[in-house]
């Protein structure tokens, strides 16, 4: 892990800078205290990020639980309450861990996977764009398209236009400006430029522009427009920020249920993501899922004990990471180190960060998830790739994470069911003698009850006075509904002068009187076994 502290250090600290807005944002969202973000933050880096197999995933507080949060402290009656729920959640990640869970992410399709990736980095973009320019009525972790502040994705965006606060717009300008001149022209000319990172200087670019125009009527940038760290006045205050479960309630049935469902859910989010960064790593690393969720039960049993939001692996900060040069999981525990240094030694100067400039960081990381060449590449690869993805991305901006990636898994199975009615067989039509039409139907290798429609449609259109060879040689499995319709067509081509030549591995038989008695002989699994 030490080999490469000269590409993870650059790059835990622009996961840093990213994770250090959203941290605030997603506690803010879910109703909790702002400290408990930074927590989860910190374990997420410093505890996931060290038990956990990835490489370059980043773990933290999630955008996507903070409806579900705000609804729990409310229903168990308070956030001590709430605390015992997150320790249960991180309990049974641990058993879904030790009962090998985590294949679960492997039976998504990639069409999905790629269109959650571009869905998050298009939300990114919508969900910043009012940041950069100054207007901010929604928390920095406000991810849906319904936002707690009463408004919706579109209407900020609108609202933003006649709210553009000129010096948050001006430097959050400058500094996507830096970022873009350090990526593609600056990274290129010497070895200091890839060791210190364009965000870096972005944001002490943003701190000296606040501090030379807090005088400046029109220039200066006022209180709520800039990162809002808690600032401790001593030791005591600091350690007065932790919060602690309430264990007494672990008996009530509320607790258990808001348990079961924060795991549940953190744990998919969690395998999706997995899946997601992987696809992004560039040395191509394979994440062991059973271990991540152990990860993910630890950090969270962690959290929860000492006051902070549930933990999952998280997709934007991830891909920071990547996108950054991260290399091992180093830049993810030196980002939660830096969390926890900053909020402890320097937190007056953290708040001297625009979040104009942080927006900036944020569309680059959104645009390189959500590049239009993507878009372009799906469409080429077939509409059985390109429906599911597009509903996936719809689906994200529209409703949330999770809904959008549901839509996008029903639509990839719908995709399945039609292939399947489709590649249930070949029929071939050959010549006709005598009057009488000469038919081959060759069934596919498995054939399921999926399957039914197309065959029933087929075997209807057979005219009469036909002969029918039904070859099932390259049939490994054959469902029982898809034998008892063969079944019941043996009657039908009986009143229709009909001839069927069943033809199979185990020899050949004309007008079988019974299908389910000819396949019966052996487990359908084996049926066509010598």
């Amino acid at each position: 892990m030490f080999k490469s502290l000269r590409n993870d250090i650059p790059a835990s600290i622009v996961v840093f800078f990213v994770a250090l807005p959203l941290c605030l944002g997603i506690a803010l969202a879910s109703g909790a205290p702002l400290f408990s973000g930074l927590i989860a933050g910190i374990v997420g880096g410093v505890i996931v990020g060290s038990l956990s197999g990835s490489k370059i995933g980043v773990s933290g507080p999630a955008a996507g639980l903070a409806a579900i949060v705000l609804t729990a402290i409310g229903t168990v009656g308070g956030f001590q309450n709430f605390l015992v729920a997150v320790v249960l959640a991180g309990v049974i990640q641990l058993l879904f861990g030790v009962l090998k869970a985590g294949i679960i992410a492997y039976y998504f399709p990639a069409s999905v996977i790629k269109g959650m990736l571009t869905g998050i980095g298009i939300i990114i973009i919508l969900k910043q764009i009012p940041h950069f320019f100054g207007y901010d009525p929604n928390p920095e972790g406000d991810f849906a398209f319904f936002e707690v502040s009463g408004d919706n994705t579109f209407s900020s965006l609108i609202k933003t236009i006649n709210n553009i606060i000129p010096g948050s717009a001006l430097i959050g300008i400058v500094g996507l400006g830096i970022l873009i001149l350090w990526e593609k022209v600056l990274s290129k000319k010497g070895k200091i430029f890839q060791l210190i990172q364009g965000p870096l200087v972005a944001v002490i670019a943003g701190i000296v522009f606040y501090a030379f125009t807090k005088s400046h009527d029109s220039l200066s940038i006022a209180g709520i427009h800039l990162v809002s760290v808690p600032v401790p006045e001593d030791a005591a205050s600091f350690l007065g920020q932790f919060s602690f479960p309430n264990f007494s309630v672990i008996t009530q049935q509320d607790i258990w249920i808001v348990a079961f469902t924060l795991a549940l859910v953190a744990s998919l989010e969690t395998l999706l993501c997995v899946e997601a960064t992987d696809k992004l790593d560039p040395n191509k690393n394979v994440t062991p899922t059973n271990r991540e969720l152990f990860a993910q039960g630890a950090g969270n049993i962690i959290s929860g004990l000492i006051g902070g939001l549930p933990i999952t692996q998280v997709i934007v900060r991830s891909s920071a990471n990547i996108q950054s040069g991260g290399k091992s999981k180093m830049s993810t525990i030196i980002h939660g180190f830096f969390l926890l240094i900053s909020i402890i030694l320097i937190p007056k100067l953290l708040n001297m960060i625009p979040l104009s400039v942080l927006a900036a960081i944020l569309l680059v990381v959104g645009y390189k998830l959500a590049k239009p060449q993507l878009f372009k590449k799906m469409y080429d690869l077939g509409w059985k790739q390109f429906v599911p993805f597009t509903v996936t991305v719809l689906g994200i901006i529209f409703i949330d994470l999770l809904y959008g990636i549901g839509l996008g898994l029903l639509v990839g199975i719908v995709v399945i069911l039609i292939k399947s009615y489709q590649n249930s067989h070949f029929l071939h039509k050959e010549d006709v003698s005598n009057g009488v039409q000469k038919l081959k139907m060759t069934l596919a290798e498995e054939v399921t009850f999926f399957n039914k429609g197309a065959i029933l449609k087929e075997l209807d259109r057979i005219p009469r006075d036909s002969y029918v060879e039904l070859d099932v040689r390259k049939t490994r499995y054959l469902d029982n509904d898809i034998i008892e319709i063969l079944d019941d067509f043996a009657y039908k081509a009986k009143e229709r002068n009909i001839t069927i030549k069943l033809i199979s591995e185990r020899g050949t038989v004309v007008n079988p009187p019974s299908y389910i008695e000819f396949f019966k002989l052996r487990p359908v699994t084996e049926q066509f076994t010598n």
